[in-house]
């Protein structure tokens, strides 16, 4: 899915206020401290969300919230989502509805803990597209972890290795990473066994068991 101007047009309108907000969208996107939440992050979530685009209710509400989920991205703090959904709220006034502008805020809110409720259509197809990462293949979710690190280079080895172990399992005790059918059987298997591949070697590399969860680690 691309990121160009013609694909955000066609969800917030071809205007001044829709090109500004587009840039600044792309130049939030393209800080240089993102290594995996950057723009190659964005067209692929925006790339599933197609895909799937057929089970959500409003999919033109999720697309614009794969825009703003992590619009707002800082490993130094942990309102990340909350930030981006208020982004998201004064950036899309005037360009669309309001009804889908909230819509649009509680789904980036949502993307915190990736815990749809059964029935939320629009909400399954973000979070399955978001973690769509964790069902990658070997090589390719050992380069996403390796990315991740990068971002959380502020912190020293044993914090972020106790941070990121309760990320991911936290992620294994949610009932299931995957909502949609569609998905689900085969994502579901591969991303547990990379996610329990990566906790145990954590485990294995780490000193101590000290240090508190880093603000988003996934």
């Amino acid at each position: 899915m691309s990121v160009a101007f013609e694909a955000w047009a066609q969800l917030a309108g071809d205007s001044p206020t829709s090109r500004t907000e587009w840039a600044a969208l792309v130049a939030a996107w393209s800080e240089p401290h993102r290594r995996y939440h950057d723009l190659g992050h964005l067209a692929a979530v925006l790339g599933i969300v197609d895909g799937l685009a057929a089970d959500a209710t409003d999919p033109d509400a999720v697309r614009l919230a794969a825009w703003y989920h992590d619009a707002v991205y800082d490993p130094q703090r942990s309102d990340n989502e909350e930030v981006s959904a208020a982004r998201a709220r004064a950036g899309l006034r005037g360009l669309v509805p309001d009804e889908r502008i909230a819509e649009v805020e509680r789904l980036v809110l949502l993307t915190a803990g990736h815990a749809a409720e059964p029935g939320d259509a629009n909400g399954a197809v973000l979070c399955d597209a978001d973690l769509a990462v964790l069902a990658a293949p070997p090589e390719a979710y050992a380069a996403y972890a390796s990315a991740v690190r990068e971002e959380y280079g502020h912190l020293d080895d044993d914090v972020f290795t106790a941070g990121r172990i309760a990320v991911l399992e936290q992620l294994l005790a949610l009932p299931r990473l995957y909502r949609l059918p569609a998905v689900a059987g085969e994502w579901e298997p591969r991303a547990r066994a990379n996610v329990a591949a990566e906790i145990a070697l954590l485990r294995r590399r780490a000193s101590s068991a000290g240090g508190a969860p880093p603000p988003a680690a996934c």
